[in-house]
């Protein structure tokens, strides 16, 4: 695999898809098989406006591009992508392992947790005498992901955590020096998520986050446009509509309450503007899932 230019890379939630993030949950999880197969097992370069992906493989053969730089895998290794950048990856086709995709927002919290961003760098990590804590870990994540029990959001946490706190240790431990340094754009979209994080619901408008990053507004549309494949605005929205989702899915407040919690002056204002970004109400949705 040849490295490959950034320019006219495209953005997706999950490879191949354009739509918005599948479900209210924070994290997706599926073998690498899964997908890569349908694709003649090479995913193209591309990269991720609002997620950080965490690439297990188990077995089998792997080349692993991000930011440029290439890892040829043959042993069980976990590569770390952050968000931003621009990656690509071949298999070979007896590869097992998984995908682990996780939104900004949940990256953010368990990251401030921790004091420490293990997710913001692009790192590959060879497993050796460690690759049965990880393989059991993953199959903890797996069947608690594809399963529907009670605490299951809680558990998956839990594990994501404990898996964190692995990347973080590995990385103090190991010499990170040739990892992909985050340019100045990227260090830009990656604090601009953070303060969205924290203000989302005061519905900032994007002069206040520019301000913040000391940077113009327009700078700041273009870069959302350039590494997210979406405006600052639109960015803005999906984090809101995100938490929509989720207190609609997860809490029993109604649609009136969930409006006030994220700051809409008006329920026939949050309804409009959900109904907008969802293509249904929140009763609607709500009633669905």
């Amino acid at each position: 695999m040849s490295k490959t230019p950034t320019t006219h890379v495209p953005v997706f939630k999950l490879y191949g898809e354009t739509a918005a993030w599948p479900t209210p949950d924070l994290i997706h999880c599926e073998s690498i098989p899964e997908r890569s197969r349908l694709h003649d097992w090479q995913i193209k370069p591309h990269r991720h406006g609002d997620l950080v992906q965490l690439l297990y493989v188990q077995a089998g053969q792997a080349e692993l591009e991000v930011e440029g730089q290439i890892n040829s895998v043959s042993q069980a290794s976990l590569q770390v992508v952050p968000a931003f950048s621009v990656h690509g990856f071949g298999f070979s086709e007896d590869v097992q392992g998984y995908i682990l995709s996780l939104a900004q927002p949940l990256v953010d919290t368990l990251s401030s947790a921790l004091e420490s961003t293990p997710l913001a760098t692009a790192a590959c990590y060879p497993l050796g005498s460690e690759h049965a804590y990880i393989r059991t870990l993953f199959d903890s994540i797996v069947e608690e992901y594809n399963d529907q029990a009670l605490g299951r959001e809680l558990m998956l946490q839990s594990l994501i955590s404990t898996l964190l706190v692995w990347v973080a240790r590995r990385s103090q431990a190991l010499d990170c020096n040739d990892a992909q340094v985050p340019d100045r754009g990227r260090e830009h979209l990656q604090r601009f998520t953070g303060l969205l994080e924290a203000h989302y619901r005061g519905h900032r408008p994007i002069e206040f986050y520019a301000g913040e990053l000391g940077i113009s507004a327009a700078h700041l549309n273009a870069l959302s446009r350039r590494l997210a494949g979406q405006s600052a605005l639109q960015l803005i929205n999906q984090r809101l509509l995100l938490e929509a989702k989720r207190s609609l899915v997860y809490t029993a407040m109604t649609v009136n309450q969930v409006s006030d919690s994220l700051g809409f002056s008006e329920p026939a204002y949050f309804s409009r503007f959900f109904k907008r970004g969802c293509g249904l109400t929140p009763k609607a949705f709500r009633m669905q899932r």
